[in-house]
């Protein structure tokens, strides 16, 4: 069985592709979600928006459930 991802340092984040990313800091752990990283900003996977904040951890996003949602 292959070792689960580990959370990496935002700035190793792979640029126009969809990660999991937090906010993990001294308030603690918040903002899990997926974004993309595009021309200097933090987007939602659709490109509807950006984030008005720098995540500071990302990882891989997980596979999808086997048999469908």
């Amino acid at each position: 069985m292959s070792e689960p991802a580990r959370w990496q340092p935002i700035e190793t984040a792979p640029k126009d592709e969809p990660v999991l990313t937090k906010i993990d800091d001294g308030s603690g752990v918040r903002n899990v979600q997926p974004l993309r990283y595009h021309d200097r900003l933090w987007w939602f996977v659709d490109d509807s928006m950006y984030v008005y904040y720098r995540p500071t951890h990302w990882m891989p996003l997980p596979p999808p459930p086997e048999g469908g949602a």
